[in-house]
């Protein structure tokens, strides 16, 4: 692959994707496997004048071991030096850039049980390490690179080498990234597009949305109460620059009222997660809650997933992705929810973003969750969009209005 549009890729992630302000601190999270790009956007953040980059690596295999030989009270302790370091990254409102690069099948086996346990042991750190970046207080941004594995699953029909210049070549589109154009400048245009479909929605203010599909999806969303439409770039307020939590984005979102979902909806699209693939699912809701589940494959990482917290059962955000968008015309199945969720409407089991309501970022917690708020300590997006896939919005005077037809907006 062209080193000159990796370059640039580096560059734009480092202006449009995490916004990075003059002397500000940066993360990069990465799995080991990155290291060469990680090289890249360590010195393409520095030339943007970042005052310190730092690097948190990661390792499917290594966590695969931990889990395996581990015992139960030793995952369940949190040591101290991760305490202090997530409050040093709270206090100085570290910029986390997200490296996405997993074996889609990398934790195959692993015992979701005492997963489970690792995490909700981590979870003790949310409120230094994830409650700021779901409020958009500190700029955040997720990319994705290739890795052998999931080009070869994605591309098994290609030999390494050239399914890895597929999968790079795939990524660099998506995210605007030619030798040809000015991505920064593309970027602009493309935030602007999706901050007037989220504005006009913003105009309707649904009270919920009904869908229906020919593959069996039937269910109702109700929307919380002074709900707020956001899609492209978030921040550009107070202290905060304009930043994209995730690169590519093709979605508009908002958040799902957690007690007022029913009825039964089917995956378009498999889901990767915790490096295992839950392929052909459905889920059926009642009073917001999932009652009823299944999957040809994958069906105990989807319990486990389910099985998290109390909240885990509920969903925290609505996304809106027309069917044409350019990554579903690609006509490729990324087996990563970074791209497959931008091709397909979708939703998300767990945490809701505080910035999808008035006064949200600012709001207690308590307070949140009595507006119908979602609280958990996952946060997982699955698709469902289509080529037939209807949508209703019902105004709060029950007045109907087609958002959806045959899968792409309406309105």
């Amino acid at each position: 692959m062209n080193k000159k549009l990796i370059q640039k890729y580096a560059n734009v992630i480092a202006n449009k994707g995490i916004g990075l302000r003059k002397g500000q601190q940066v993360c990069i999270y990465a799995p080991t496997s990155a290291y060469e790009f990680v090289e890249i956007l360590v010195e393409e953040l520095y030339k943007c004048n970042a005052s310190k980059v730092l690097i948190e690596w990661s390792n499917a295999s290594i966590l695969k071991s931990k889990i395996k030989y581990e015992s139960e009270e030793s995952l369940k302790e949190l040591p101290r030096h991760q305490v202090l370091k997530a409050k040093y990254f709270y206090d100085n409102r570290i910029a986390r850039i997200s490296i996405s690069s997993a074996n889609p099948n990398g934790l195959k086996g692993i015992d979701f049980n005492k997963l489970k346990i690792a995490n909700k042991a981590k979870a003790k750190l949310d409120k230094y390490l994830h409650e700021p970046y779901m409020a958009s207080k500190v700029q955040w941004c997720v990319v994705a690179i290739p890795n052998d594995a999931w080009a070869k699953k994605v591309f098994p029909n290609l030999s390494k080498s050239k399914a890895i210049d597929a999968l790079w070549d795939a990524i660099l589109k998506a995210n605007h990234v030619t030798l040809t154009n000015d991505p920064v400048k593309e970027w602009v245009e493309h935030d602007n597009t999706l901050h007037q479909k989220a504005a006009l929605l913003n105009e309707y203010n649904f009270k919920y949305l009904k869908y229906k599909s020919k593959n069996g999806t039937d269910f109702k969303i109700g929307l919380v109460k002074n709900h707020i439409w956001a899609g492209g770039s978030e921040g550009n307020v107070a202290d905060i620059p304009e930043f994209n939590p995730n690169m590519p984005t093709e979605e508009v979102f908002t958040m799902p009222h957690n007690k007022q979902v029913d009825g039964i909806v089917y995956a378009t699209k498999p889901l990767s997660y915790q490096g295992n693939l839950i392929e052909d699912f459905y889920l059926e809701f009642k009073d917001g809650e999932v009652i009823n589940y299944d999957a040809k494959k994958g069906k105990a990482a989807l319990k486990a997933l389910l099985e998290t917290d109390s909240g885990s059962k509920r969903l925290g955000e609505v996304a809106l992705v027309p069917y044409h968008s350019p990554i579903s015309q690609s006509n490729i199945l990324f087996y990563n929810t970074l791209f497959d969720e931008n091709a397909s409407c979708h939703l998300a089991l767990g945490n809701a973003y505080s910035m999808n309501i008035e006064g949200g970022v600012d709001a207690k917690e308590e307070d949140l969750m009595k507006q119908g708020y979602n609280k958990s300590i996952v946060h997982v997006d699955f698709m469902i969009g289509n080529s037939d896939l209807s949508i209703i919005g019902v105004k709060e005077n029950d007045e109907e209005v087609v958002v959806f037809e045959n899968g792409d907006f309406k309105i």
